[in-house]
């Protein structure tokens, strides 16, 4: 990851990161007992703490979809330590593909990741999706 004060810019960096597969480089930029908040009930609702609940929520993420899982940043917002990103998530799973829009929140501190949530553009929609 670059080395820069913009949290915006770690934020994107992350994204990048995790959209080459590089998940070492992500967990670089979370802190080690971040929260990682699902809102939802589905198999990948919950919260996840530290490296290995991220890890977990990832694992369980690529495993339900076949690795299919993608995301695409629309846009990123930050002021301060929050940041926003727009962003569409996608999948397949059982040889159905969905895709929803999402708000991605995160508070990054001192250059890492401390609090990361989502909010789902259809959160019915999206628990029917990796729950069946």
């Amino acid at each position: 990851m670059t080395v820069t004060t913009d949290n915006g810019q770690l934020v994107r960096d992350a994204y990048r990161a995790f959209a080459a597969g590089d998940i070492p480089t992500v967990l670089q930029f979370l802190e080690e007992d971040m929260v990682w908040q699902v809102p939802g009930r589905s198999p990948i609702s919950g919260v996840f703490t530290g490296h290995e609940g991220v890890l977990d929520f990832f694992g369980r993420c690529l495993e339900l979809s076949g690795g299919t899982l993608r995301i695409s940043v629309d846009e990123v917002l930050s002021e301060g330590e929050r940041v926003m990103v727009l962003c569409t998530v996608a999948a397949e799973r059982n040889g159905r593909a969905w895709s929803s829009p999402e708000v991605q929140v995160w508070r990054v501190a001192d250059g890492r990741a401390t609090h990361f949530r989502e909010f789902q553009g259809d959160q019915e929609t999206e628990d029917a999706f990796w729950s069946s």
